[in-house]
């Protein structure tokens, strides 16, 4: 039971992470209609300032400020897509899906580049705050503590984007946009402002799941790629749009995946590949989406 319990929290602890990434994508398409394939970088550039920011603390700095610096990267990340969208999404809106794929896709090899122009090569570290967060213990074998705040803020981050969206006014104009732009602009909406509150909210989320790894494992060039895969396999599952569909999607993978690391490594990927073409088979539009 105590091996088990173990492994539960190593699954909320990858779907806290998932969640985020993925349910900023699916609240960016759910509001813009994008599939914005900048959204891994997004994250591992929001993991980089992070790094660097608990990186230009002094050794020795007590741990409640080194928390304190933790979202800087989710901060930096929403700050990217203020200026993101206005400028280079915007004139895409009104063109065919594959030009808004091919832009967000160079958005991402770009990103990729400025990544290793800033911060180099090579994997860029910031467990100080993990170490300093100590351990408990279950059945003797040390759990870390920082690993159990990070299922706490990604379900924390869970509940209040629900709160958010559903019960708040700005949340009514939000799901108003996405269902109908043309008739939310003719009452009065500002849909271009609606658009990039969206869009930043959606980086943040992203950036706040590069933010709150970081300390774990280091930040590295690769990881917003194989996160991207990771967030489309999740809302493929539950439905690209819907954060419920991500909530869901990310606890399906996130089981999956620590299932597979335990047992199935050889085939973890083959499996989450197969559950998702399976989804499609079944459900095209995911577990909790709507067919168009």
């Amino acid at each position: 039971m105590d091996f088990f319990f173990i492994h539960l929290l190593n699954a909320l602890l990858s779907a806290a992470t998932l969640f985020l990434i993925a349910g900023g994508l699916s609240l960016i398409y759910g509001v813009m209609r994008i599939v914005n394939l900048a959204h891994g970088n997004i994250y591992a550039f929001g993991a980089y300032v992070t790094a660097w920011a608990l990186g230009r603390l002094v050794a020795g700095t007590p741990t409640p400020v080194l928390y304190l610096a933790l979202p800087a990267g989710a901060v930096g990340a929403a700050l990217l897509g203020a200026v993101l969208e206005p400028t280079l999404l915007r004139p895409f809106y009104k063109r065919a899906e594959e030009y808004q794929l091919l832009v967000t896709f160079g958005l991402l090899m770009i990103l990729g580049d400025v990544m290793h122009f800033v911060w180099g090569p090579y994997p860029l570290s910031a467990s100080a705050l993990w170490e300093n967060s100590g351990s408990l213990s279950i059945a003797g074998n040390p759990y870390p503590n920082y690993n159990l705040v990070v299922i706490a803020i990604g379900g924390f981050a869970a509940a209040f984007l629900w709160a958010f969206v559903y019960k708040t006014r700005f949340g009514i104009v939000l799901r108003a946009t996405s269902q109908n732009m043309r008739m939310a602009s003719a009452l009065g909406v500002n849909v271009n402002r609606i658009y990039v509150q969206a869009f930043t909210l959606g980086c943040f989320m992203a950036g706040l799941g590069g933010a709150i790894i970081v300390p774990a494992q280091s930040a590295v060039l690769d990881m917003g790629v194989d996160a991207l895969v990771l967030s489309f396999i999740v809302v493929v599952i539950g439905g690209l749009g819907s954060l419920e569909g991500a909530l869901v999607g990310a606890l399906i993978v996130g089981v999956v995946r620590e299932m597979g690391i335990a047992w199935f490594a050889e085939i973890e990927l083959a499996v989450l590949y197969l559950m998702a073409a399976i989804v499609l088979l079944v459900r095209p539009a995911g577990l909790f989406g709507r067919a168009s």
